[in-house]
C-alpha cells in the first residue's frame, strides 16, 4: 500500500515539474521597443502628391461618360430654351407681352432678394469680424 501511495506522490510531483517546466519556457521577456529619435530640424519632410492612375480604358471610359454627359445637359438646356420660346411664339400678342412682362418681374424680384442677401451678409462678417 506504501508503495502504491508512493508512485501516486512521485507521478504526481512529475506531473507539476513538467507542468512548471513548460510554463516556464513560454514566459520570455519581450525586447523594449525601439526609442524614438527627435528629429534635429523643424522643417517635416513634404510628401509629393502622386495621382493614382487607374487603366488606359478606365480613363477613356470616364472621359467619354463626361463628354456624354456634358453633351445631354447643353441639350437639355437647348431644349428649354427652345420650349421656352415655342411656348411665347404661339401666344396672341396681349399674353406674349404679359408674360414677358411676368418674366421681367420675377427676374428683378430675384435680384433684389440676392441683393438683400449679400448686404446682410456683410453685415454680419462685420459683425463678427474681429
Amino acid at each position: 500500500m506504501k508503495f502504491l501511495l508512493s508512485r501516486k506522490a512521485i507521478l504526481i510531483l512529475t506531473g507539476l515539474l513538467l507542468a512548471a517546466g513548460i510554463c516556464q519556457a513560454q514566459s520570455f521577456d519581450r525586447p523594449a521597443p525601439p526609442r524614438q529619435q527627435k528629429s534635429t530640424s523643424n522643417n517635416r519632410v513634404r510628401q509629393k502628391n502622386t495621382r493614382i492612375r487607374g487603366p488606359k480604358a478606365v480613363e477613356r471610359a470616364k472621359k467619354k461618360q463626361e463628354a456624354n454627359d456634358r453633351k445631354l445637359r447643353k441639350e437639355y438646356k437647348d431644349f428649354v430654351e427652345e420650349n421656352k420660346r415655342r411656348s411665347l411664339e404661339i401666344q396672341t400678342p396681349e399674353v406674349r407681352e404679359r408674360m414677358k412682362q411676368n418674366i421681367k418681374n420675377v427676374n428683378s424680384g430675384y435680384k433684389a432678394k440676392r441683393k438683400n442677401q449679400s448686404a446682410a451678409t456683410r453685415r454680419a462678417a462685420r459683425k463678427y469680424k474681429k
